[in-house]
């Protein structure tokens, strides 16, 4: 069975609700339908992250759990870890981004998860910050990537 995975990034704040819903649920029951097994790397910093993972949790109770997982990358060990295992399917800190300093973290888990995925949902409004510069790199490695914001 192939593993497909899906890196999702977004702006800090996010305005484009509805977008971003319907975009992913689209897209998700597109994808749960063609692939055996679906892993699903987000981040968790900022609006973005917890509507997008709110949403996933939705359509993953509403079309069922069987070939889906929701994985939080972390950029560094956090205090809030009960409360995310609880929330989400599986929680890593890659080994890669473990060991760079703190403040380079989100930059260097953003890198991991684009490396790692076959493709990436942004829902990218600006060309600037971190979601930003994850699809300049997504887009220079060749990757396939939806930008919802531009799907508006």
């Amino acid at each position: 069975m192939n593993t497909f995975k899906i890196a999702l990034f977004g702006h800090r704040d996010l305005s484009l609700h509805k977008t971003v819903e319907k975009g992913l649920a689209t897209i998700f029951s597109e994808i749960m339908r063609t692939q055996d097994i679906v892993e699903v790397y987000i981040g968790r910093n900022g609006e973005f992250d917890i509507f997008a993972a709110s949403v996933i949790k939705r359509i993953m109770k509403n079309l069922g759990t069987r070939n889906i997982t929701m994985t939080l990358v972390l950029p560094y060990k956090n205090k809030n870890i009960e409360y995310y295992e609880n929330y989400y399917d599986d929680i890593i800190i890659p080994e890669s981004v473990e060991k760079v300093y703190y403040k380079k973290g989100i930059t260097e888990r953003n890198k991991w998860m684009v490396e790692n995925c076959d493709q990436i949902i942004f829902c990218i409004e600006r060309e600037n910050g971190g979601a930003y510069n994850a699809l300049k790199y997504a887009e220079k490695l060749g990757k396939s990537v939806i930008n919802l914001a531009k799907e508006n």
